[in-house]
């Protein structure tokens, strides 16, 4: 049992990963698009140049450090806070569900990532930090 659960918290870890990579590197390679995002979303207009390379870079070693399995209760729960904020952020999206159906992919995967967060201690596999525990 515990060889497939933590089989299954490498493969959600993985998924997860997925997604944030992307949402890293579409800071990188649009960030006219991060821009309107963080303009739409959280309120913040203006967001251009250096300030989102810098926090691209910060994300993309968040995401690197998550997809490792190291420092797993501030990697695994910092992914976990900044997709609650972008789910929760998105609320309107939820009022108009048949025009913004792609939004609520975000739900199950808030979920992966309270469980990775909740289950840390046994996603083990392929993690830099084996076996410790830290409760």
């Amino acid at each position: 049992m515990e060889r497939k659960l933590a089989l299954s918290l490498l493969l959600l870890r993985l998924g997860v990963f997925i997604v944030m990579l992307m949402w890293t590197l579409d800071k990188f390679i649009n960030p006219g698009h991060t821009s309107k995002i963080f303009a739409k979303f959280y309120g913040m207009e203006g967001l251009e140049g250096s300030v989102l390379t810098i926090l691209a870079c910060l994300q993309l070693i968040v995401v690197l450090a998550f997809a490792a399995g190291a420092l797993r209760r501030y990697s695994y729960g910092i992914i976990l806070l900044m997709h609650a904020g972008s789910t929760f952020s998105s609320w309107q999206q939820y009022l108009d569900p048949f025009n913004h159906l792609l939004f609520f992919a975000a739900w199950p995967m808030l979920a992966a990532c309270v469980a990775l967060y909740v289950l840390r201690d046994q996603d083990t596999l392929l993690s830099i930090d084996g076996r410790k525990s830290k409760a």
